[in-house]
């Protein structure tokens, strides 16, 4: 028995160490036995049968393959240059190995015939312009098919489509012609937007001009109606005082021009009117024939 260990110890150590196999966090690996899937190793260390079995690691992060450029005739006859890039990701290792043999070829492949039908499908003008449509497209129709196949298209991306250079700079000048032309179009619409201000403003310069006139005028004719109402009351006050003044002269020139004798009630206002008083002149009260009621006779010599 003792010999028998030693023998059975060296080759199950030679199992132990020709049989160790790593297998790296974003891996996963397939363990084979005899040319059959036996199970599925996750990341870590694994134990395999040397010459027995074998393993197949298989990459499960998200990977990119381009696809490369190609020549594709649209709806209208233009023939343009397509590429694209294509974002997969395995979520079943077993069937990404087993299900197809050279996937990355599988998928450009497919996506090469589904880029030429999209695009013969469309005008070149539509075809510039619908890139999100025929990226989206594209990944239904990858993904469709890479499901059997254990892998995830996660993105399409159309990189670039090229027209024939002749059909570039036709596109060139009428895209520069349009862009001119939108300029005069601005162009115009500003000046017509100028003028329409600068005349709207110089009607309301106008307007506002005329109302400062018509106000001005107003208050100017309030102030002269305001003055020639001073002025008359003014002279009516005036006139008043000179008016009793010019008729006593009158009354006094006709008194004196005659020089006769006048008899007034003493307490008359003939008296005030003619300027005579005690002082100035000689008042001669006389008793009249009939006697008279309120009244005293004065005979004022001249």
């Amino acid at each position: 028995m003792p010999q028998l260990l030693i023998p059975l110890g060296v080759l199950l150590f030679i199992i132990v160490v020709f049989g160790m196999r790593i297998v790296n966090q974003y891996e996963k690996g397939i363990i084979m036995r005899l040319g059959k899937y036996s199970h599925t190793a996750e990341p870590g260390l694994s134990i395999i049968i040397p010459y027995i079995d074998s393993m197949i690691k298989v990459d499960m992060r998200e990977q990119v393959i381009n696809v490369e450029p190609q020549k594709v005739i649209t709806k209208d006859n233009v023939s343009v240059v397509v590429d694209a890039v294509i974002y997969c990701k395995v979520f079943d290792p077993v069937k990404a190995k087993f299900e197809v043999q050279d996937f990355d070829y599988a998928a450009t492949t497919l996506a090469q015939t589904n880029l030429r039908n999209l695009i013969g499908d469309k005008m070149l003008d539509e075809t510039l312009v619908a890139r999100d449509a025929i990226n989206t497209n594209l990944r239904e129709a990858l993904d469709q098919a890479t499901d059997s196949w254990g892998v995830n298209i996660t993105r399409v991306e159309v990189q670039k489509i090229d027209p024939p250079q002749e059909i570039t700079e036709a596109m060139n000048l009428q895209m520069k012609a349009e862009r001119e032309k939108r300029a005069s179009i601005l162009q115009s619409e500003g000046f017509a937007r100028s003028s329409i201000l600068q005349a709207e403003g110089e009607k309301t310069s106008a307007i506002l001009k005329a109302e400062g006139q018509a106000q001005a005028r107003i208050l100017g004719a309030q102030a002269e109606a305001e003055s020639v109402r001073k002025v008359a009351d003014a002279a009516n006050e005036t006139f008043d005082s000179r008016a009793q003044m010019l008729k006593k002269l009158e009354v006094l020139e006709k008194v004196l021009m005659t020089n006769t004798k006048y008899i007034v009630p003493a307490g008359s206002d003939l008296v005030n009117v003619l300027g005579v008083d005690h002082g100035e002149t000689m008042v001669i009260p006389k008793k009249a024939a009939t006697p008279l009621k309120h009244h005293v006779a004065a005979e004022q010599t001249i």
